[in-house]
């Protein structure tokens, strides 16, 4: 599938809150000149469904994800408004069951092997670990390639410039969440320069040391 081989090719994903839709298109520019298309845009805000649509409108180019979807309607808004996939903070079977009846890509978190098999009974094998550092870490993940040696995760949740190699250099991880990326305090400040070399520093060390 196109979008999850696109998250795998720049392997993190910055998990974005927006409080002012009006920091959407710098934000869009910030990442794009950082070299990093893709976005997860939290539904954490009133102003992330509109974001979502700004930015799909302007940078058709950007992945756009919506992340922290806890209900259907929430599903079904975030596809409306441009977003190519979802993500959810757990495991949901009412949402999960929404996506795959219509065709849309869900990547939902689990964190525990009871978790796994529901997702596998689904016909799902790529889950959000959520959240990474709380629930083991990268121990917990080598835990899971054992029994669920076909299953990949992408772990979000206390990952940032100091742990990401190591979680990406795991055989099930494709790709890493974090909000370090584009942190919330630099978006409300409008420091897309920072964001712009955050992104340019991460993009910097996988190349480097993968």
């Amino acid at each position: 599938m196109k979008v999850i081989k696109k998250i795998e090719q720049y392997k993190i994903i910055p998990v974005i809150t927006i409080e002012n839709d009006k920091k959407a298109i710098p934000l869009g520019e910030a990442l794009l000149k950082g070299g990093l298309p893709i976005a997860e845009i939290t539904f954490r805000t009133e102003q992330a469904l509109n974001s979502i649509k700004i930015l799909k409108e302007n940078f058709p180019e950007i992945l756009i994800g919506a992340g922290t979807i806890l209900k259907v309607e929430q599903i079904q808004s975030a596809y409306d408004a441009g977003a190519e996939f979802i993500v959810s903070p757990g495991f949901n079977p009412t949402t999960v069951d929404y996506c795959l009846k219509n065709d849309i890509i869900i990547i939902p978190g689990v964190n525990n092997p009871s978790f796994i098999e529901w997702g596998l009974e689904k016909g799902l094998n790529l889950f959000k670990f959520f959240p990474a550092e709380l629930s083991g870490g990268i121990k917990m993940l080598q835990a899971f390639a054992g029994p669920f040696s076909d299953v990949k995760f992408i772990p979000t949740g206390g990952i940032n410039e100091i742990n990401l190699i190591d979680y990406l250099r795991q055989e099930n991880v494709i790709a890493c969440g974090g909000s370090w990326l584009v942190k919330k305090k630099l978006i409300e400040q409008g420091k897309f320069g920072e964001i712009t070399e955050l992104v340019k520093k991460a993009l910097d060390l996988i190349k480097t040391q993968l």
